[in-house]
């Protein structure tokens, strides 16, 4: 309310302190919900602050109760939510993406890279459980599409070798090779003569990246061959009968005449380990970090690098042992002997896996390809055989040689090669997984010296040949994968990667007691095991814990807990137990019956007299 001025005086007239306050400022954001009331100030307060919200005034000569169930926030309607026009979108320039959205992936391709067999129903679980695995199989296929999307990526491709108008390909030579490719190419072709200290044993880095070799009578080197920088070169004034990188192209071990030693890449020695004494082949397994070696005593022995100690030493009882090989599917050691057979061993079994009977004679030479899926092997009896690994066991392809393969060789891709006295044959096949073809040779070059060791290098189509005149290596089209993982073994890596690299794998190394023939039994469930931990635990308790406990009916009041009415209860329970467990014998009696009825029989009445 206002009061009336005296008259003749100035003084305005005093405002009640119901009056409302002045209007709320407008933002250029927000709409004009009323006019603007005459006579009204848009300016803010002076007590108030100014990041209060500001209310509107309220007209004057109005008298407002104490009680006003009137809002005081000014009534804005509501603004209606335009249709936006899905247009293409445009980039900074103006120009439209004439391909809007991800890019389609065919289904084809996404189905390579899934691990989850779709068509195969879930098992009957709890909803929690099911929830998870519905889950999971989303995961997946999101993954299994930005992998294949990311497959656009890999721009390189299999080389191959083909002929002319039906021209053998075998008769091609590495000269004719040469002059056909680029430069680059054309450079990893080379000749090392070391016939003074020959013959050679070779190895490749996981990388692809470096080489190292060992002469009989010595001499040792490790190089970069890819730029033909020397890393180091020394004489151990003894023999050296095989040679191996370990984890990273920094460490190499050595199996010299006596002792097995391990050197760094300046030829410095680190290591002599005396236990593994006139050890004549060497397997290094990456994920696990072991080094097998297999000696003149008839010992396989298994060496954790990590720690330096000893996980195992098993006895082959099989003589000496010059043959032997990894499978890098499941790091499974292969070791041929001199009565024909091939036995497979793990570090976490004192017995082998498996024997197989492979040749009359003695074996030669033993190869399993990066799958793990094939071997090859060669015996005194002039014959090459390829076997089957996964659970037959039984040879799918044999051929007839003019003389035994002393060594032999899987490529990447699924290429085999044999080193026969002076002179190397390939065989290809239709791919990866499937076996060489023996039936037509792919490449062949004749040496200057007798082979003593292959090896194909990893993400190039090159072959080394260790051979008593010094190192050779060959251009093989289509031996090796085109791309590689940059993240696992990256050619281009610099020292710190390396580092970090090493770092991440000791980390997730892999215990030696998980080698099997079968990895994907790791992820089952091992039942008589389980079944006999039970035994044990109920033996040693007295009683089974897991076990269901008896029914107990609960108490109730008003007279109705007598013990005729609880045994009445725990007897209708029991009944009801009793009732599903004949249900389920009866299910099951009638599922044995269908399974063992044969097909396309007529019911008779007279089949319920059948006992």
């Amino acid at each position: 309310m206002e009061t009336a001025p005296e008259p003749g005086s100035d003084v305005p007239p005093k405002k009640d302190k119901f009056q409302a306050k002045k209007k709320k400022v407008r933002r250029y954001w927000e709409e004009e919900a009323t006019p603007t009331a005459a006579g009204v100030s848009l300016g803010l307060p002076r007590n108030k602050k100014r990041n209060r919200e500001l209310r509107p005034q309220r007209p004057k000569n109005t008298h407002t109760p104490n009680k006003s169930h009137i809002s005081k926030k000014p009534q804005v309607p509501k603004k209606r939510r335009e249709r936006r026009n899905l247009e293409p979108q445009r980039s900074l320039s103006g120009a439209q993406d004439p391909f809007p959205g991800p890019a389609p992936v065919p289904v084809s391709v996404a189905q390579k890279f899934r691990r989850i067999d779709k068509s195969r129903k879930l098992p009957p679980s709890k909803s929690k459980t099911r929830s998870r695995l519905e889950v999971a199989e989303t995961e997946e296929e999101e993954i299994s599409v930005k992998a294949a999307r990311s497959q656009l990526l890999l721009a390189e491709e299999p080389g191959f070798l083909e002929g002319e108008n039906g021209e053998d390909t075998a008769k091609i030579c590495q000269a004719d090779i040469v002059e056909a490719v680029d430069i680059a190419s054309a450079a990893k072709h080379f000749d090392l003569n070391l016939r003074q200290f020959g013959p050679y044993r070779l190895n490749y880095s996981r990388t692809g990246r470096h080489l190292a070799f060992g002469g009989r009578r010595g001499h040792v080197a490790a190089l970069d061959w890819v730029t033909k920088r020397l890393m180091c070169e020394i004489n151990v004034m003894e023999a050296v009968r095989d040679i191996r990188f370990l984890h990273s192209e920094a460490l190499l071990a050595v199996a010299q005449n006596r002792w097995l030693h391990i050197y760094d890449n300046q030829g410095i020695e680190l290591h002599c380990i005396r236990r593994c004494d006139r050890v004549t082949r060497l397997e290094f397994l990456p994920f696990h970090f072991l080094l097998a070696t297999a000696s003149e005593t008839g010992f396989l022995t298994y060496l954790d690098v990590s720690v330096g100690k000893i996980v195992a030493a098993l006895n082959a009882r099989a003589g000496r042992l010059n043959v032997m090989t990894q499978n890098p599917y499941n790091a499974v050691i292969h070791l041929g002997h001199s009565n024909g057979t091939v036995s497979l061993w793990s570090p976490a079994v004192k017995e082998p896996l498996a024997k197989i009977l492979c040749h009359r004679g003695g074996v030669r030479a033993v190869a399993v390809d990066s799958t793990g899926t094939h071997m090859a092997t060669s015996g005194l009896d002039h014959q090459l055989k390829i076997f089957d690994l996964r659970g037959t066991f039984q040879p799918l392809s044999v051929r007839t040689l003019p003389q035994g393969a002393g060594h032999l060789a899987f490529s990447q891709r699924g290429l085999l090669a044999a080193g026969m006295g002076d002179v190397v044959n390939i065989w290809a096949g239709q791919g990866k997984a499937s076996p060489p073809s023996l039936e037509q040779t792919y490449l062949t070059h004749r040496l200057s010296g007798h082979v003593h060791g292959l090896q194909f290098c990893p993400f190039e189509d090159v072959l080394g040949v260790g051979h008593s005149g010094g190192i050779t290596s060959m251009l093989v089209p289509g031996a090796a994968e085109p791309n590689f993982d940059g993240l696992e073994s990256n050619p281009y890596r610099s020292r710190k990667q390396r580092q970090e690299w090493e770092v991440k794998a000791l980390l997730e190394k892999v215990p030696a007691d998980l080698i099997c023939l079968d990895p994907r039994a790791l992820a089952e469930v091992d039942v008589i095991s389980l079944e006999q931990e039970k035994k044990e635990r109920i033996e040693r308790l007295g009683y089974d814990p897991e076990a269901k406990a008896p029914f107990q009916p609960r108490p109730k009041q008003k007279g109705r807990s007598s013990t005729a009415s609880l045994v009445k209860r725990k007897r209708k329970v029991m009944d009801e137990e009793h009732r599903d467990k004949v249900r389920q014998s009866l299910e099951q009696l009638q599922k044995q019956e269908k399974a063992a009825k044969p097909m396309g029989v007529r019911p008779s009445a007279l089949d319920r007299f059948v006992c």
